[in-house]
């Protein structure tokens, strides 16, 4: 349970803050529309954040190295995000020349805040007592 609040934590903090600044600035949309995305966005973001977070500690322990880690963090949150995004923005009425731009937005916004995400992820776990990976560590007591 501690996981999963963390997680979620963390996912619904970072990006309702980064989708509306994408959603305004770069698709165009306006504020009442950022607004619909992001309430569409919270309860789909409480939905995807625990398996995101599974999904990312699973790719990174599988390709960092090679991959160094700030890569590794990047597709990992492109590859899982970009889906959930359009279909965040597409219900929040944009359209489609808005979603595109949106999407191609978000998925470059992707590979940039991947890294910081990440760092984000690993602090808001630390401070729930868990482990990177989103566990919590082994104790002999």
């Amino acid at each position: 349970m501690r996981s999963f609040i963390a997680d979620t934590l963390a996912l619904v903090v970072f990006f309702t803050i980064v989708g509306a600044l994408n959603e305004r600035f770069v698709a165009g949309m306006g504020w009442d529309e950022v607004a619909t995305a992001r309430m569409i966005g919270a309860p789909l973001m409480v939905l995807t954040a625990r398996p995101y977070g599974l999904w990312r500690d699973w790719f990174v322990a599988r390709t960092a190295p090679p991959l160094p880690q700030f890569v590794a963090d990047a597709v990992a949150l492109l590859v899982f995000q970009v889906p959930i995004y359009a279909a965040i923005v597409a219900m929040g009425g944009a359209s489609g020349a808005a979603i595109l731009r949106g999407c191609l937005g978000f998925a470059v916004l992707m590979m940039l805040v991947g890294r910081p995400y990440g760092i984000w992820l690993d602090f808001i776990r630390a401070r729930f007592g868990l482990g990177a990976g989103g566990m919590r560590p082994m104790s002999l007591q």
